[in-house]
């Protein structure tokens, strides 16, 4: 039995941390109709940069505030300088950020080399919880109630104040909202650096569960996408579904049939594709 709960727990740590994730990715494309495939290279390079401050301050949480500044700094200029240039042009989106992707993949191999690094967790959150003869890492247990805590944050942001009703009739009818005096470009580039911003604390929590290498920004672009496509694009409730749905195929699959892992994650991505393209929560 505790061998089904811990895979149960692995697979709800893994979900929390595909929704830290996901969930930027589909409110940028909710809100903006922008293709980011640099999303997953927003992951690499938080965990490098919290790898980096917490070499030098020893702080967790600093690395975690680090991670979040820069990323959100360097998704401000990619939505300013790059992005907004091919707004209503989807090929253009597609095309300019895999090519960021792909050099900020090369920076980083450059900056912070290719061998696989593990960020240190907070002492407090080392060692195991026991229960019951199952023993499972106090970070995974952290993680997950971490996760919760902001998808709940999310939706009584977006569901319950002003800025939320702000970026809702964006979402619906961004000429209106313009009408009303309301900057919403400024709206779009806030809620770009939001999403950018929270992909990096997940490098962070991720490089500090699951290590950061070359290579992670595909990994979970390829996770995050597959999240979207299942939950809908532009839904806060669907990312969350998705995750959940992604984070228990993986975990499950690699546990019973390895083999298989792979097929067993994006399996329930084509199912959605063929049943609903619109995904479980997406507007056409």
């Amino acid at each position: 039995m505790s061998f089904y709960s811990i895979q149960i727990l692995n697979a709800l740590s893994l979900a929390m941390l595909l929704f830290l994730i996901a969930a930027g990715l589909s409110i940028i494309f909710g809100l903006m109709r922008i293709i980011n495939l640099a999303h997953g290279s927003f992951y690499l390079l938080g965990g490098y940069c919290g790898l980096s401050v917490l070499a030098r301050t020893g702080s967790f949480w600093l690395a975690l505030l680090g991670a979040a500044a820069v990323v959100g700094l360097v998704g401000i200029v990619l939505q300013r300088l790059l992005l907004q240039r091919v707004q209503d042009n989807e090929l253009g989106q597609v095309l300019m950020s895999f090519g960021v992707l792909l050099v900020i993949s090369d920076f980083a191999l450059w900056f912070w080399g290719g061998l696989p690094q593990t960020l240190e967790r907070p002492e407090f959150l080392d060692g195991a919880l026991r229960y019951g003869g199952m023993v499972f890492p106090k970070y995974r247990v952290a993680l997950i109630a971490c996760g919760a805590a902001v998808a709940l944050a999310l939706w009584l942001l977006i569901e319950k104040t002003r800025i939320g009703a702000i970026i809702r009739a964006g979402v619906d009818d961004p000429g209106m909202v313009r009408a009303q005096g309301i900057d919403i470009r400024l709206v779009f580039t806030l809620v770009f650096a939001a999403g950018a911003a929270l992909a990096g604390v997940a490098g962070v929590l991720g490089g500090a569960m699951l290590g950061i290498y070359p290579g992670a920004d595909f990994e979970v672009m390829l996770q995050a996408f597959a999240v979207v496509v299942i939950g809908g694009l532009g839904s806060l409730k669907g990312a969350l579904y998705g995750s959940l749905l992604i984070g228990f195929a993986d975990t499950l699959g690699k546990a019973f049939i390895p083999e298989l892992a792979m097929f067993t994650m994006f399996v329930p991505m084509v199912a959605m594709l063929v049943i609903r393209p619109n995904g479980l929560f997406g507007r056409a």
